[in-house]
């Protein structure tokens, strides 16, 4: 096989998803990102990753965080929850290289990982979703506050419903539940 081909062979057959993006479109992606979503290939090349997301504000929001961190380090990645094309939510995660350092969405490479199998899935709020997603970075409730604007107690009351509708019984726990299934 060629070096090409092989390439091709490689990203076609990856046991992740993978995709090129330019500015947040897809350019192309392999079979197993069509696979994790629920979509034909033809349906997701040339589309906005936005049809992706729980919501576009979700897209939005990530995507300004993503592109901060992308600037400073040409990299990002996160667990987040995201959309299949029949509507269910999952967790997935998400890893992004730049390959345009001065314009980091100009051009980049991102695998997602389909976390559904092994991480628990409930009905949350858009801003539980949010603050479930900086938890699992290793957040804490102050650090989260000062990130959305929000009072350290507002994200405590989150924090709280988080645990409740997860059965934790402490923020540890909390984060094990969040980030694999018992």
């Amino acid at each position: 096989m060629e070096p090409s081909s092989l390439a091709e062979f490689g990203f076609d057959h990856a046991p992740v998803g993978l995709v090129v993006a330019r500015h947040r479109k897809i350019e192309r992606c392999n079979a197993r990102f069509c696979e994790i979503f629920g979509y034909r290939r033809e349906a997701l090349e040339g589309a906005s990753l936005v049809k992706l997301y729980p919501t576009s504000k979700e897209f939005q929001r990530i995507g300004a965080i993503g592109l901060a961190k992308m600037r400073r380090t040409g990299r990002y990645d996160d667990e987040r929850i995201m959309r299949r094309r029949t509507g269910d939510l999952f967790w997935c995660r998400v890893r992004g290289q730049s390959l345009t350092p001065d314009d980091p969405f100009a051009l980049s490479v991102w695998s997602f990982a389909d976390l559904a199998e092994r991480r628990p899935l409930v009905d949350m709020t858009a801003r539980e979703r949010e603050i479930a997603m900086l938890l699992t970075a290793g957040r804490t409730s102050k650090e989260i506050a000062r990130q959305l604007a929000l009072s350290p107690r507002t994200v405590e009351t989150h924090r709280a419903n988080l645990m409740r509708k997860f059965e934790a019984r402490s923020g540890a726990e909390l984060i094990a539940r969040l980030a694999s299934a018992p």
